[in-house]
């Protein structure tokens, strides 16, 4: 692994990132440095081919983790918000810890493969396209799932609007919660967004909040309550009764043949009708765009994994796995289980929030 300062002449927050690097090393004898290195930036045209958004940069194997949107190349002062949401000069020793961890893991399940071929996989990668391997569907929602208290505190806030009311909270019902941290709840939807753990619309307005939809999709969920809300795939309607300790009846349609697929889900055990129904779990090649526009759209119940594969022969442009009852129903556990208790786990934690 190959770590890479980049900073103006002087900066005088590099010295603070180097100890604190030092110091992950120091306590991750698993990790395989090569070395760490210092590049003085001393230009915007230089700045702009190395990838340095603000002095001090950091790279993880030619990757900035902390990598922000639309953040322009710069030769200022990076500013870091760390686990308080206290802006500061450095990234903590946790969550450097966390980054560089993510980076050895996602470099140890695709040695080998081009950092291109990576971008592809990363989204929706299944059991069957890269086997138990650091890149999939679980760790991918993991890594989205916001630990820094302001981000998690609206991200549970919503979670928790759409299952009593059925429907996306506005922003202004967030304001007290994101005030409580120190932040407005559009810095903290946009931070969300980024992350996609939620979806924002042209306006603004909450439209995605895995495993929510704010608009109808082909996977409706009955909660016992009475509320009904709309599951952006097939797993995340299987997830969303484990996550809300909940009964639910989860109605669908398999889009080979238009029949119907119903999930009772009483006391934590799942009925399927009808009985031979499974799930196609995508793993669409793309690149590293957010889950709604690249695979939700594609993970499926069907009745039969005939009808699951005669629908993939028609798509052939898609990869993936067809899932049994067991398997579907334990992804959507294991992804959405604890979302409103805790941060999901998956190997290579521990991974931290980038808002």
């Amino acid at each position: 692994m190959r770590l890479t300062i980049l900073h103006v002449p002087d900066c005088p927050n590099v010295a603070t990132l180097a100890d604190r690097l030092g110091e992950v090393i120091a306590g991750r004898g698993d990790l395989d440095v090569v070395d760490v290195n210092r590049q003085v930036v001393d230009s915007e045209q230089a700045a702009r081919e190395l990838g340095m958004t603000g002095s001090p940069t950091l790279l993880v194997d030619g990757r900035d983790p902390f990598a922000e949107p639309d953040r322009a190349a710069s030769l200022s002062c990076r500013l870091y918000r760390d686990e308080t949401g206290q802006l500061v000069g450095a990234p903590s020793v946790a969550q450097l810890r966390g980054a560089i961890v993510e980076s050895a893991v996602l470099g140890s399940a695709d040695a080998g493969i081009d950092q291109a071929a990576r971008v592809q996989r990363d989204c929706c990668a299944t059991a069957a396209d890269a086997g138990d391997s650091a890149v999939s569907l679980e760790e991918r929602r993991a890594r989205t799932a916001p630990t820094h208290p302001a981000g998690q505190a609206v991200h549970r806030a919503i979670l928790r609007a759409f299952a009593s009311t059925g429907r996306a909270p506005a922003a202004a019902e967030l304001e007290s919660i994101a005030a409580v941290h120190g932040a407005t709840a559009h810095e903290v939807l946009v931070n969300l967004h980024n992350m996609d753990a939620v979806r924002l619309d042209a306006d603004n307005q909450i439209a995605v909040a895995y495993p929510f939809s704010a608009t109808p999709t082909r996977h409706r969920v009955r909660l016992t309550s009475g509320i009904e809300v709309w599951a952006m795939c097939a797993i995340d309607a299987l997830g969303m009764p484990a996550m809300l300790d909940t009964d639910a009846v989860i109605t669908s349609s398999d889009p080979a043949n238009g029949r119907p697929v119903t999930v009772t889900v009483a006391d934590g055990r799942y009925l399927w009708d009808p009985v031979t129904a499974v799930v196609f779990l995508s793993a669409t090649a793309g690149s590293d765009a957010p889950s709604a526009e690249t695979c939700c759209n594609d993970l499926n119940f069907f009745t039969t994994p005939a009808s699951a594969q005669t629908w993939i022969d028609a798509h052939p442009q898609l990869r993936g796995d067809i899932l049994d009852r067991a398997r579907a129903e334990h992804r959507g556990q294991r992804i959405f289980g604890t979302l409103l208790h805790s941060r999901p786990s998956a190997p290579g934690d521990p991974v931290t929030w980038r808002g």
